[in-house]
């Protein structure tokens, strides 16, 4: 994955690091494995899954003891990307503050990115 410097291609909040690390403990899992999927009303949609260890071409970001794998398809969609969590009355979840996106539907579930000629 691309990387400038020694800053990692996706950041963590505080929030979703402590998030990260209690899923991880509770499932008894080694990481989070973020990727992308064709769906939804924009064209795209965000998946996780739990991971026991990072496949051969996943890039790994480990930052203050959470472990997040992207896939490999999903890496370039998400360079620069900084991962949230939030809790709330209604909802709670991961919130994905990716500058890549173009587009995204009203209900906040899937997204659309430029279209590369």
């Amino acid at each position: 994955m691309f990387a400038t410097g020694n800053a990692p291609a996706v950041t963590l909040t505080d929030t979703a690091v402590r998030q990260i690390k209690q899923l991880m403990e509770t499932a008894g899992k080694a990481g989070l494995r973020i990727g992308l999927k064709k769906g939804g009303c924009a064209g795209m949609e965000y998946t996780m899954e739990y991971v026991d260890k990072p496949d051969e071409l996943d890039e790994v970001i480990e930052q203050d003891g959470a472990c997040v794998l992207i896939a490999p398809m999903a890496q370039m969609f998400l360079f620069g990307t900084e991962i949230d969590y939030a809790a709330g009355l209604l909802e709670s979840g991961f919130k994905f503050n990716n500058p890549n996106v173009t587009e995204a539907c009203g209900c906040g579930e899937s997204i659309k990115f430029q279209e590369t000629d």
